[in-house]
């Protein structure tokens, strides 16, 4: 089965990075402190470091590190990184609509329509007999614990906006781990 292309989507001229679970995305590697996710995102963009809401009394501070790319005009932030301080990073969001392009077994995640996403990710588990995830939202991914796929409402379309993760401290699932801020269905996320 021949699956899309980020062309094929709109989706050109992204940076593609690489998802590997339990490791990281791209540059940016699981457990790294605030200053090595500055250095490593770097490749992308200027990162800004900000401190990151705390609902829960059982996380450990945590810094926000929203990464923009390089431009003349300023943007939304293209990857937004969570760093826990007994952790370290545990959580990378791409931005629908200005993040890296990532794919996980030949399936993009980024930017894509979800209804989209959702018959292609279908498609892709029945052709290699692999199993789906939904959230609790009812969006559609891949069986992989790690990735979490959101919403993120660009223009009129609700978008993917996937984040990869491992679980932070005080946490049981990656679903626990999930950031206040990423938390909003659909959330404050749009364009």
């Amino acid at each position: 089965m021949a699956f899309k292309t980020g062309a094929d989507f709109g989706l050109a001229g992204r940076d593609e990075w690489t998802y590997t679970p339990a490791v990281g995305v791209g540059p940016l590697r699981f457990g790294m402190t605030v200053h090595e996710v500055v250095g490593a995102a770097d490749v992308l963009g200027q990162a800004r470091v900000s401190d990151s809401v705390r609902h829960h009394a059982i996380f450990s501070s945590t810094w926000k590190v929203e990464v923009h790319r390089r431009g003349a005009a300023p943007s939304p932030p293209a990857v937004t990184a969570y760093v826990s301080q007994a952790v370290g990073l545990f959580c990378i969001a791409a931005n629908a609509a200005y993040g890296p392009q990532v794919a996980h077994d030949g399936l993009l995640l980024v930017g894509r329509d979800l209804s989209e996403l959702e018959s292609e990710a279908i498609a892709h588990a029945e052709a290699v007999d692999a199993r789906l995830r939904y959230t609790p939202e009812g969006y559609a991914g891949p069986d992989d614990p790690g990735v979490v796929v959101r919403g993120q409402l660009v223009g009129q379309v609700l978008r993917s906006r996937p984040l990869f993760m491992v679980i932070r401290d005080g946490a049981n699932t990656e679903w626990d781990s999930v950031p206040s801020e990423e938390y909003h269905q659909d959330g404050p996320f749009t364009t």
